[in-house]
């Protein structure tokens, strides 16, 4: 017995190791659906740090009870248990295998036999184990050393209401209260520190940077972590500094393009600070109208063949030009600025 929390905890551990078996009622209806509820269940696990959700490893394992019955009957049909599915491709394959097996055999006039089955991914089949009578076949026998375990209602409420916000709580929370789609909000909640970052950055930015917010950390930044084989914890450009930048896209101080070449020298470490990384790196957007246009003006001296194409009906020309005047304005100029003089110009 340990002190944990004030209160006496009692090691259950196996040789050490910790086992966490949950078993479902059976109530799901498809293979989509029971890879789903597992992945749910994967997240939840490695986000409360329960356990790293490696499945190659055997950290987060799965066994699928599979059985069919004709449309319209109520009563289960014979089981079979595929054992230790490591992937959540597998477990949708084992499944969908041993269901259509079991149809086959049904249909051809044959009874299931309740067993134990494995799933050969090589030749994606289930082969059987061993046959699997009831429970008394397995001789469980009570272990005079680990008594009953009786948790009372009040208890559970307690622990409830002291749990954190959880992933599933969250995407909810990001789609109706940030205005995030459902992809981005099941994608920055698949794991604890990007929900972490995210947080910690949408608290600098404000609420109404979310979207953005979103986009960078799902683009930019992920992209980055997987090139380096980082986590967000680990990344080089801090919560803070990430909130920043989004903050010099919004008021127009940076467009796409000059955002991006920031991101990457404040993710080499080069600047400490966004503006200081825009003055450096001489970045700063041309805010001046007539500055724009005075490039503008030069751009369409310079080429009065596109300039004649466009005004003859060729869409393209107008893409080329824009082209043109970025390239003239070393990527400084504001893009919808740029489009809105260009038009204007060529009316």
């Amino acid at each position: 017995h340990e002190d944990f929390a004030g209160q006496s905890g009692i090691d259950l551990n196996r040789a050490g190791t910790p086992l966490l078996e949950i078993v479902t009622e059976p109530d799901m209806r498809s293979a989509e659906e029971a890879v789903a509820y597992a992945k749910t269940l994967h997240t939840l696990v490695t986000w409360l740090g329960i356990c790293d959700g490696n499945m190659q490893e055997g950290s987060f394992r799965c066994d699928a009870n599979v059985s069919v019955r004709p449309k319209g009957e109520s009563k289960l049909g014979t089981r079979c248990e595929i054992k230790n599915l490591n992937s959540f491709k597998f477990l949708q394959a084992a499944i969908l295998f041993e269901a259509q097996r079991q149809i086959e055999i049904i249909e051809d006039g044959g009874v299931i036999k309740q067993e134990t089955r494995l799933y050969d991914p090589d030749r994606n089949e289930t082969r059987s184990m061993r046959s699997k009578e009831d429970s008394e076949d397995y001789r469980y026998f009570p272990d005079p050393d680990l008594p009953p375990l009786l948790v009372s209602p009040e208890w559970v409420e307690q622990v409830r209401a002291e749990m954190p916000e959880l992933p599933g709580q969250k995407q909810a929370r990001y789609t109706a209260d940030l205005g995030l789609s459902e992809y981005d909000a099941v994608t920055l909640t698949a794991s604890r520190a990007m929900t972490d970052y995210f947080e910690t950055a949408l608290a600098v930015a404000g609420n109404d940077k979310a979207k953005p917010l979103a986009n960078w950390l799902l683009g930019e930044f992920s992209a980055s972590l997987n090139r380096d084989d980082k986590t967000p914890a680990e990344s080089p450009i801090a919560p803070a500094l990430m909130a920043a930048l989004v903050k010099r896209v919004i008021d127009g101080t940076l467009n796409n393009k000059t955002a991006k070449v920031v991101f990457a020298a404040l993710w080499e470490g080069k600047y400490s600070e966004v503006d200081a990384c825009i003055k450096g790196e001489g970045l700063e957007q041309i805010s001046d109208s007539g500055a724009v246009e005075k490039i503008i003006d030069e751009v369409l001296a310079a080429h009065p063949g596109p300039v004649a194409e466009y005004r003859a009906g060729k869409e393209a020309s107008f893409n080329f030009l824009v082209g043109q005047i970025m390239r003239a304005a070393r990527g400084k100029a504001n893009p919808a600025q740029v489009n809105e003089i260009l038009k204007a110009k060529l009316a």
